[in-house]
């Protein structure tokens, strides 16, 4: 079945767009078509615009509301998502190609828990704190909601990485927004139905489909007064670039290109480590920030590493993402597929040697599919191991000791992500806190919606989640009395 959708929802409502311009979606598994919405363009963004600035400024709407009465619509909106969950699930892996086992997981459980964990912080939170005057008198400190907020959430966790961003958004009262990628915008129609349907007021969120002209439109329009974005860093360079001119507040979750530290006593049994194994390194099909896709193994286990990586991506199960048993689905596009396919060949020239994988697989005729792909024998300076690949593709380097693997771990123009794999938890601790990145997980990797997430140098700006991520949302003002 094939969706069409004629309407943009603006203003709580689904209005006609102002152009007949349309975004044509396609399936990563098969490269049919699927569906199709209107494509947003600047008519269409200037009354989202509006509408989330006049929601904003009502003087007895969402910005005013108590941290109570928006916790309840939170709540609701949760719920709302809640009751979509399959079919929202299912339009995210027939789009973009994620196995919908992790869909599931990633794409309606994740957000709802972000939600939920929102609303409860809110309800718990003061924004307004006094104290003594230093010089007599006193100062009392309000938190109050930023405004209207552009934001831009990509293909590869449409419902998650959008979660990241309204829910501290909303929670702290300011209204969005939003833009979902052109690739993933027919699970952004079930989102916009879940708004329509929750407590949320009529213009807190709004969404504008479309591609990079309407994002950079978005970007500078003189109503937006701060921007979150998630994708690659080339284009947040030039996000930061713009907002940086028009002195607009920004959050940039960027690429990652993190290093999975295998230390000399780790435990490389599959039947044991093996699913975080995966989480960590290869999750949805490689298009993922934070994986892992440098292996970084000591000499003395060296051959041993490359094995157990060889036997986990040659294991694994390739096929239709919506197929529940699927482990590695297709990329989420042909021009996915070109880039992960440039660099594997690009690795090969390069000396590297390819253990398994590197092909696409023959038993599929269909779809954007790359079977998962491992080399060894990678020098930590060459471009697999230093450009973000986005794709099921890992590189294994060998290591001396400890100090040279957080030398090398730290040898990258990114810091997102990362791993430390042991028997020695406080060891592995000792090394988590010697890479220089935003998160580091040990013996696991899985972001904590109550605790900060983001990246250093070129992997961003900024933290979402926690409380770190109300803050990006509120305006602090000092009133002397």
């Amino acid at each position: 079945m094939t969706l069409h959708i004629d309407s943009l929802f603006i203003g709580g409502e689904w209005i006609p767009p102002t152009t007949s311009h349309r975004i044509t979606v396609i399936s990563a598994s098969t490269e049919d078509e699927i569906g199709s919405v209107p494509e947003a363009r600047d008519g269409d963004v200037d009354a989202a615009v509006a509408a989330a600035r006049a929601a904003f400024d009502d003087p007895s709407g969402w910005s005013r509301w108590s941290p109570d009465r928006r916790a309840d619509a939170l709540d609701s909106l949760a719920a709302e998502l809640e009751s979509r969950a399959e079919e929202i699930a299912r339009r995210v892996s027939a789009q973009n190609g994620m196995p919908i086992s992790i869909a599931r997981q990633l794409e309606t459980a994740f957000p709802v828990a972000i939600i939920r964990y929102y609303a409860g912080f809110v309800r718990e939170a003061t924004f307004e704190q006094s104290h003594p005057h230093l010089l007599g008198g006193t100062t009392t400190v309000r938190r109050e909601p930023l405004g209207v907020i552009g934001a831009i959430a990509p293909w590869n966790f449409p419902q998650a990485l959008a979660s990241f961003k309204y829910a501290p958004a909303l929670a702290a009262g300011c209204t969005l927004v939003l833009k979902p990628s052109p690739e993933t915008v027919l699970d952004a129609v079930l989102f916009a139905e879940a708004v329509a349907a929750s407590q949320l007021p009529a213009g807190v969120i709004n969404i504008v489909p479309g591609g990079r002209d309407t994002g950079a439109y978005l970007i500078e329009h003189p109503g937006i007064d701060k921007v979150a974005f998630t994708g690659s860093t080339v284009v947040g360079r030039q996000i930061a670039e713009i907002c940086g001119r028009l002195l607009r507040p920004v959050t940039l979750e960027l690429g990652g290109k993190s290093a999975a530290i295998v230390l000399d006593d780790a435990d490389l049994d599959l039947a044991t480590i093996g699913e975080k194994l995966f989480g960590a390194t290869l999750l949805n099909n490689g298009q993922t920030c934070f994986l892992g896709t440098r292996i970084l193994a000591p000499r003395s286990r060296y051959h041993e590493v490359v094995g157990v990586f060889e036997a986990l991506a040659s294991s694994l199960k390739v096929g239709d993402a919506l197929d529940p048993a699927t482990q590695i689905g297709p990329l989420a596009s042909e021009r996915q597929r070109e880039r992960v396919e440039g660099y594997i060949a690009k690795g090969i020239g390069d000396g590297a040697r390819l253990v398994t994988g590197g092909r696409r697989p023959a038993a599929l005729d269909r779809g954007w599919f790359v079977e998962p792909t491992v080399f060894a024998d990678v020098d930590n300076q060459r471009a697999i191991a230093q450009e973000e690949i986005f794709g099921p593709v890992l590189s294994v380097i060998p290591y001396t000791d400890v100090d040279d693997a957080i030398a090398i771990a730290n040898a990258s123009d990114y810091g997102l992500g990362g791993t430390v794999w042991t028997c020695d938890t406080d060891r592995g601790m000792d090394v988590a806190r010697r890479v220089r990145t935003g998160t580091i997980g040990v013996n696991t990797y899985l972001p904590d919606p109550g605790s900060p997430f983001g990246g250093i140098k070129n992997s961003g700006i900024g933290r979402e989640l926690g409380p770190d991520a109300i803050a990006n949302f509120q305006n602090t003002k000092s009133i002397y009395a």
